[in-house]
């Protein structure tokens, strides 16, 4: 699933090929995935719209456009290519905005992803941005914030690291290397880390987010930001998916609440 720093490189993959371009039609191939109103409405009010700018919040791609903000959010493996007019369409790609010269096709093979169309006013204000907790590098996000967030939960720490409620754009890959970075083991009850632990929560999400922004994100079988352009992160993970850590030990592989997670049980313990 894409998560906070691949959804970062393809808003900058997009911001590249696509502002100051205007929509002149859009060809919407699955209807649900246009959550707010109906898909019809949707097309007429895109059309003759101009991409302004593009912007993230959580794991949201934010479309600026002259009256309206597109928000997209692409789950487990929405992805955007840019297309020529005469490119096969594929029976995974659902969304198709079509500007003067290429189209800009989404592509996803599940069919999980979700788009908004929301008047520009008080878009922070309203579902679903409303519901998201702090970024990672918000002045906000602090040790008091956390205990606060954290005090009644009876949830691991990997699964309460993945609610975006609290912070937002922590998935799984990053979830376990923050928490092996932080030396705490991810079955550990929320509620009961110690400020020292919060701190290094707060620390390591910043530094392992930063780092695999500026690497492009992490390539997994199900992302790639846009052809051609793949993560590197992968190359820097430390837990994930890995069979020994950086000390030499063994890497367990569990299940928390469903998610696949790696952690070395003397590091973390």
């Amino acid at each position: 699933m894409p998560e906070l720093p691949e959804v970062e490189t393809v808003k900058e993959v997009l911001k590249s090929q696509i502002i100051n371009q205007t929509i002149l039609d859009v060809v919407v191939n699955y209807p649900k995935m246009i959550e707010n109103m109906d898909y019809l409405d949707f097309i007429e009010k895109l059309k003759n719209q101009t991409v302004i700018d593009i912007k993230r919040r959580g794991k949201w791609l934010l479309f600026e456009l002259n009256d309206y903000y597109l928000l997209s959010h692409l789950r487990m493996e929405g992805k955007y290519y840019i297309k020529n007019f005469n490119d096969e369409v594929t029976k995974h790609q659902h969304v198709i905005f079509k500007f003067k010269d290429f189209e800009l096709r989404y592509n996803d093979t599940r069919k999980f992803g979700r788009m908004y169309l929301l008047d520009k006013k008080n878009i922070y204000n309203t579902k679903p941005l409303n519901e998201l907790g702090y970024e990672p590098w918000d002045d906000k996000l602090d040790v008091d914030y956390l205990k606060i967030r954290y005090q009644n939960k009876e949830n691991p720490i990997k699964t309460v690291l993945l609610d975006q409620s609290i912070i937002v754009g922590i998935g799984n890959i990053y979830a376990d290397e923050i928490l092996y970075l932080s030396k705490i083991n991810p079955y550990k009850k929320a509620k009961t880390l110690s400020n020292e632990e919060l701190k290094n929560i707060i620390i390591n999400t910043k530094n392992v987010l930063e780092k695999a922004i500026k690497l492009g994100g992490t390539t997994i079988k199900s992302y790639t930001s846009s052809e051609g352009v793949h993560g590197k992160f992968q190359n820097e993970l430390l837990v994930h998916t890995k069979k020994i850590c950086p000390c030499n030990h063994k890497v367990i592989k569990v299940k928390i609440n469903g998610r696949g997670t790696y952690y070395c049980e003397k590091c973390q313990k």
